[in-house]
């Protein structure tokens, strides 16, 4: 069975003052690396006048969409953004890692306020607004799911519709020249699910 893993509720931005440098920590679910990135490319574009943009995450390695087991391979990256090496995204991605969150971005931007902080006062600083973003948006624990297609004629569709419903599954139905399925299940249940269509119309499903 895959396991659960832990995330953020949703997205938050919190804020605080250090010896003059704002700090603006935000943080955001994310299940992929491509989703991760266009989180920080927005917020890097509200804040043109940053002093710096630090960003951290841990998603899966693999495309978006694709199935997510316990074993996945996850992508943890992070960047000092011009800060001293170590003072910045070390820290804001230590923090993922210790609350053993996944399929999150983070993003801290500085305002400079004209005082040197050092490496640890830095440190703390990024630090401190990973944390209170993650407790801003709070913590969930969720079970990794997948996606699929099936596609079937007309005369096959109530069946398949009546198993999805059955199933207690999220699907949406597309009705055209023929009926497409688009079913999102957890990736534990899905191989008997799909077993359990093609058995159901006798192999005339299409399942992408």
């Amino acid at each position: 069975m895959s396991a659960s893993f832990l995330t953020v509720a949703g997205r938050a931005e919190t804020a605080f003052t250090v010896s003059g440098s704002e700090f603006l920590g935000h943080v955001a679910p994310a299940a992929s690396v491509t989703a991760a990135e266009a989180v920080i490319e927005e917020i890097e574009a509200e804040h043109p006048a940053a002093t710096h943009v630090v960003p951290a995450y841990r998603v899966p390695a693999g495309t978006a969409g694709a199935a997510q087991s316990d074993s996945v391979l996850l992508r943890e990256w992070c960047s000092d953004d011009g800060e001293p090496g170590g003072s910045a995204g070390d820290p804001a991605l230590n923090v993922l890692v210790q609350e053993e969150l996944r399929n999150v971005v983070a993003v801290v931007v500085r305002y400079y306020g004209g005082t040197e902080l050092g490496v640890g006062g830095l440190a703390r600083a990024y630090a401190r607004a990973v944390t209170s973003a993650v407790d801003a948006a709070g913590v969930v624990e969720t079970v990794p799911h997948e996606r699929f297609d099936a596609t079937v004629d007309y005369d096959d569709s109530g069946t398949v519709r009546g198993i999805l419903e059955s199933t207690g599954v999220e699907f949406d139905a597309d009705y055209a020249a023929a009926v497409s399925f688009t079913v999102r299940v957890p990736v534990s249940d899905a191989s008997a699910l799909r077993e359990r269509l093609r058995d159901a119309t006798s192999g005339r499903v299409r399942i992408d």
